[in-house]
Formats: C-alpha cells, sequence, structure tokens
C-alpha cells in the first residue's frame, strides 16, 4: 500500500521524544563536575606518592577526601556510562541489541560502582 501522505505528515510523531537534551545535558554536567575532581585526584595521587600504607589509609579515612573518592568514581562511572550509550545508540542499528547493550552498560556501571565505593568505604572505616 503506497503511503499518501506528505513529507511532514509522515514525520510528524518521529521527531525527537524530548529526552535527548537531558541527556546531552547530563554528559555535560558530568563532564564539568570531572574536572576538578580528577585535578584534585591526580595531585592528591603526586602528594602521596611514595607514601606508605598506612598514610594513604589514613587519607582515605578522612570524611572529605571520603566523599570526593566516592563522587568521583560515581560521577566519573556515570559520565562513562552515558558516552557508551550514545555511541550504543549512534551505531547499533538492531533496537533488540541497542536496548540490550544499553541495560549491560548501566548495569556494569552500577556494579564497578558499588564495588569501588564498598572499597573505599572498607579501607577508610578500617573494614
Amino acid at each position: 500500500m503506497e503511503d499518501r501522505r506528505t513529507p511532514l505528515a509522515r514525520a510528524r510523531g518521529l521527531g525527537s521524544a524530548k529526552h535527548g537534551v537531558g541527556h546531552w545535558w547530563a554528559q555535560r554536567i558530568t563532564a564539568v563536575a570531572l574536572i576538578p575532581l580528577v585535578v584534585w585526584f591526580a595531585v592528591s595521587l603526586v602528594m602521596l606518592s611514595g607514601a606508605d600504607y598506612t598514610l594513604v589509609r589514613a587519607w582515605i579515612g578522612s570524611p572529605v577526601v571520603m566523599v570526593l573518592l566516592i563522587l568521583t568514581i560515581g560521577v566519573g562511572l556515570h559520565h562513562g556510562q552515558l558516552g557508551v550509550q550514545v555511541v550504543i545508540e549512534d551505531y547499533i542499528r538492531s533496537d533488540g541489541l541497542k536496548l540490550a547493550l544499553i541495560v549491560l552498560v548501566k548495569f556494569i556501571a552500577a556494579l564497578f560502582g558499588l564495588g569501588a565505593i564498598v572499597a573505599v568505604l572498607r579501607i577508610a572505616l578500617g573494614g
């Protein structure tokens, strides 16, 4: 059957679902948040180079450092997950595979985040 609708009529309802802007903003906000967090982390690593285990453990045990480490982990993994999701959406044609990969990437990011946060808390709290 021939589609006799105009190009505009065919396009209606197929445009933006208004969720792309939120995703775009989330990527930009996490990128900006990562700038000071990664700079802080890199400077801290340089300052701690050569430090013994006890000093590093005490550093991680500081409440401010613990919060900043957890924030860096969470924001970094979320930013990475958003970026990989865009690549999947752009290059995977099959809707089923696309959905499965996006769910898998979100699950892996959550799993790694949880594992890293538990590790930081165990070190910081002496577990």
